[in-house]
């Protein structure tokens, strides 16, 4: 019998198979879960940079000690105070250089480093920003294993036929050596070229802030080692305002507010981030600017990135005002008083130096007004000559010259031209701050070429000095010589020298901060 026209019809596709609809939905997903899983083997994972970077110390750079003792706190107390209140003291136990890593664990690395840029052995395309991170992570690599050498390698002393940083006046020599010539080897800098003259890429090469100008016109030069044309093959980007022309040109004296030139550096940020993608790539975290103005910290307040995630190189290094020694540096104040920058260095031997203490300046800020005020009308000790105006019948670099010891008081801000005056004139100086963080103390060992005076012990201060030995001031001394070759000013930049010390320090900083991955 023929089968009837209702049962001659099609069935539904579904009807052929005995599979549920539960495991037809597995089949379908299998192949994408298998997908998704040999892409994360090849690639690593992917997030966005955007929200996944962190400032992370290699505990042998540039982890500080926030506390009145000098080194007696442990690293993770150490790192955890680091953005928290510190108490009234100098901050002279510097970085860990001189530490070797107890742990290298995977938590510790970047994304690319750990990678290594291999993954079970499978080859992929790899980013430029990927590949910048491995270059650092290298850097770090080599670094770690230096700190951990007695001795520097002499095929590195005689490739470089040069200075060869060595002796007590750094925390890790030889760790400060390796990442000195990975810096020159490999450290690239991008110049923005948006913003115009004078307020951006110029700055002054004279006065109190030199050392903020200088720096700026050096980073401008054709042919500059470290700057690339290249942004994407950059570690960090330079911002070139100048706060001190920002000040000049645009505030009004006598006003009550700094907005002007606030606004001034915001409108700056957005544009650079609406033209770039590096500011948003990271949040502002592999910028940097670089300020000498006291003005510096709080200007760069008004762009909330820049001033929580940024490096920072100023002058103005206090803690107590937000200063991070893991992310900021501190740039040497340096008084230039009329551009000359030969003839500063150098002074009498220890034997011509009869005065024991000298300081000279005027009643800036409470810390000067306390040293004044107990030693300015005790002239008739010929030991301590501490004078608000000097007499006309006396010479200020004289005086530094024929000094054992230069007083370097904080004035309106924790900085002082006189650390590095007192350097220039081999006078061992005798920091009196609040919360200071020396310049380049991740590197150096202030306490073996300086002394540290709390304020309280500003009435002491004679029987301090006093109670140090002949042979160990001598020692100091000799040091004050050996360590002016980083704060020295050159036409032309000479390795280790004052502009070659501000790099090293945004390379530091720069291998302290981790971006997990690229975009």
């Amino acid at each position: 019998m023929w089968p009837s026209s209702s049962s001659s019809r099609k069935l539904p596709w579904s009807s052929y198979f005995s599979f549920s609809p539960s495991i037809l939905i597995f089949l379908l997903l299998t192949p994408l879960l298998l997908f998704s899983i040999i892409a994360c083997n090849l690639g690593g994972p992917r997030k966005s940079i955007k929200s996944s970077f962190s400032w992370k110390s290699l505990e042998f750079l540039s982890s500080f000690s926030l506390g009145n003792s000098l080194g007696n706190n442990s690293i993770e107390d150490q790192n955890s105070r680091i953005s928290t209140n510190v108490s009234d003291s100098i901050l002279l136990s510097g970085s860990l250089l001189h530490h070797e890593i107890k742990k290298e664990g995977k938590h510790d690395l970047s994304s690319a480093e750990w990678r290594g840029f291999v993954n079970s052995g499978l080859r992929r395309s790899y980013s430029k920003s990927e590949k910048v991170e491995a270059v650092l992570a290298k850097a770090r690599r080599l670094i770690r294993e230096a700190s951990r050498n007695n001795s520097l390698n002499s095929s590195d002393i005689e490739h470089d036929s040069g200075y060869a940083p060595q002796g007590p006046i750094y925390r890790n020599a030889n760790a400060f050596y390796r990442s000195y010539r990975e810096m020159e080897k490999v450290f690239k800098i991008y110049v923005y070229e948006e913003g115009e003259a004078p307020i951006f890429h110029n700055g002054p090469c004279r006065s109190i802030y030199s050392s903020e100008g200088r720096f700026i016109n050096e980073m401008e030069k054709p042919g500059n080692h470290y700057r690339t044309n290249d942004p994407d093959e950059a570690h960090v980007y330079f911002m070139p305002f100048s706060v001190v022309v920002m000040v000049q040109y645009l505030y009004e004296p006598g006003a009550l507010d700094m907005n002007p030139i606030g606004n001034t550096l915001a409108d700056y940020v957005r544009t650079i981030s609406h033209k770039h993608p590096f500011w948003n790539r990271s949040l502002g975290a592999d910028h940097f600017m670089l300020s000498c103005h006291d003005w510096g910290p709080h200007t760069s307040s008004y762009v909330p990135l820049l001033f929580k995630n940024s490096i920072r190189v100023l002058c103005n290094a206090n803690t107590s005002e937000g200063f991070n020694p893991l992310k900021d540096a501190t740039l040497p104040e340096i008084n230039l008083k009329t551009g000359e920058i030969t003839g500063l260095l150098g002074g009498p031997p220890p034997s011509q130096r009869k005065t024991l203490a000298f300081f000279a300046g005027g009643l800036h800020g409470h810390i000067r007004h306390l040293l004044l005020h107990h030693w300015r009308d005790q002239n008739q000790d010929k030991d301590m000559q501490v004078y608000e105006k000097l007499p006309s019948n006396m010479s200020y670099e004289k005086m530094l010259k024929t000094s054992k010891f230069c007083l370097c008081p904080s004035g309106y801000e924790v900085a002082s031209p006189r650390v590095v005056e007192a350097i220039y004139a081999e006078c061992v100086p005798i920091l009196i701050s609040d919360s200071y963080v020396p310049p380049f103390s991740d590197v150096l060992d202030w306490k073996k070429f300086s002394v540290v005076v709390a304020v309280k012990d500003i009435p002491n201060i004679k029987n301090i000095l006093m109670g140090i030995s002949e042979g160990r001031y001598l020692k100091m001394q000799k040091r004050v010589k050996q360590v002016q070759r980083h704060f020295v000013v050159n036409g032309n930049p000479k390795r280790f020298d004052l502009f070659h010390m501000i790099v090293h320090s945004v390379w530091l900083r720069r291998l302290n901060l981790r971006l997990h991955a690229s975009i």
